[in-house]
């Protein structure tokens, strides 16, 4: 596998350091490529960012740029090509603010679900790019919402990586058992800390969410991955389960079965 990173951390933040106007937007538009008078996007990571973000978006890439968040990724990058270097594919990857915070351009969950599931159910990629882009793309996105720092950087930027791997290797999830699979086993190898909850609400989860293991109806999944909270700023129904529920259960049980597979070769 072959993955050139792109940094746009410094793009982003000259587009934050114009006024919040129309010509703003139309500078954005021409940088990532959609206003060029081509056929292909230049920079299509950056169609996640908001090309109107307020001050707080320019001082999350203030305290990025400032910890090289930059060198942090590509550092990242490299230790996945390293580990992957038997994986077929070329890509580039950008890591990107998204803002979760102070704008209506972003619902996270819809965002994040996109994200980590972007193929529709039951259609595999057939490896062919779209007539709009000349290269494929992964995107790395940290959010306003959260704190910044490397460790944030760093499963960013790796857990895109894996997630193809394991599309590559599995083909793309049907039903919430797979995508709880999935994201179990690339959360684990990102290296994620997060989401996290206790034992008994893991359990908890893991009951809740048993009997639509073998459904592929998009609001249910949302339901049970993201929990109550995300499912209120979606207009969808409540379960009684935590924020991230089902993505917590998912990071559990991949690093389970993390440490069983590595056990089991001895090596610890």
């Amino acid at each position: 596998m072959i993955i050139e990173y792109v940094p746009v951390l410094q793009i982003q933040r000259d587009l934050q350091g114009m006024p919040a106007n129309l010509d703003r937007f139309q500078k954005y538009l021409k940088t990532i490529g959609a206003d060029n008078g081509k056929a292909e996007l230049e920079l299509p990571s950056l169609i996640a960012a908001n090309p109107m973000g307020k001050e707080h978006v320019t001082q999350y890439l203030d305290e990025l740029l400032t910890m090289d968040a930059d060198r942090q990724a590509a550092m990242a990058v490299n230790e996945a090509m390293t580990e992957l270097a038997d994986e077929p594919g070329v890509y580039k990857l950008a890591l990107v603010v998204a803002d979760d915070l102070k704008g209506g351009w972003t619902n996270r969950y819809a965002n994040e679900y996109t994200q980590r599931f972007p193929w529709p159910a039951g259609r595999p990629g057939n490896g062919e790019l779209p007539r709009w882009l000349k290269h494929f793309w992964l995107t790395a996105l940290v959010w306003t919402s959260d704190q910044p720092s490397r460790q944030r950087v760093r499963e960013a930027v790796l857990a895109p990586i894996f997630r193809m791997v394991y599309f590559q290797r599995h083909g793309f999830p049907r039903i919430l058992k797979e995508m709880l699979d999935q994201e179990g086993a690339v959360m684990a190898q990102a290296g994620c800390l997060e989401p996290m909850l206790g034992e008994e609400d893991i359990e908890y989860t893991r009951e809740v969410i048993a009997p639509h293991l073998e459904s592929a109806d998009k609001r249910t999944i949302m339901e049970c991955l993201f929990g109550d909270a995300a499912g209120k700023t979606l207009g969808f129904s409540p379960r009684g389960l935590s924020p991230w529920a089902g993505l917590a259960l998912a990071l559990h049980d991949g690093r389970q079965k993390t440490r069983h597979a590595t056990s089991d070769h001895g090596l610890v």
